[in-house]
């Protein structure tokens, strides 16, 4: 099992969120749930200046195997997309926590939202779950 970086925090539906050091905040999907999913093939990004909603669906991947709804972890306004993976949605599977992230988000109320997401143990135990 791949390393679950230390300063994320996770929903329960296997999205990740990293807070930024100008308060915005980067969301991607964890290494289990692109491992569970298998290759990649297509990515469909929210755009820039749309509004997202803590828990509600905001995007999609989809693999040779299924398509699968992104939500997002936080409420706020998308500030940047990663326009790379229309083109390579395999980044995803390589790296998952770095070049593979989805979108950029512009709190509306982050401390509170943050507070509902797994810390890294948390999402630790619950992926042991989901695998045994």
């Amino acid at each position: 099992m791949q390393e679950i970086p230390g300063d994320l925090k996770f929903n329960t539906s296997h999205e990740w969120a990293r807070v930024e050091d100008a308060g915005t905040v980067t969301v991607g999907i964890s290494d289990h749930a692109q491992g569970a999913l298998g290759d990649l093939v297509y990515v469909e990004l929210p755009s820039v200046g749309d509004t997202v909603k803590a828990g509600n669906a905001c995007a999609v991947v989809e693999s040779v195997k299924a398509a699968s709804d992104i939500y997002s972890p936080v409420s706020g306004e998308i500030v940047a997309v990663n326009a790379a993976l229309a083109d390579q949605p395999e980044t995803i599977n390589e790296d998952a926590y770095g070049d593979g992230w989805l979108f950029v988000v512009k709190p509306d109320n982050l401390a509170d939202e943050l507070d509902e997401l797994l810390d890294p143990d948390a999402y630790a135990e619950l992926i042991e779950g989901d695998d045994g």
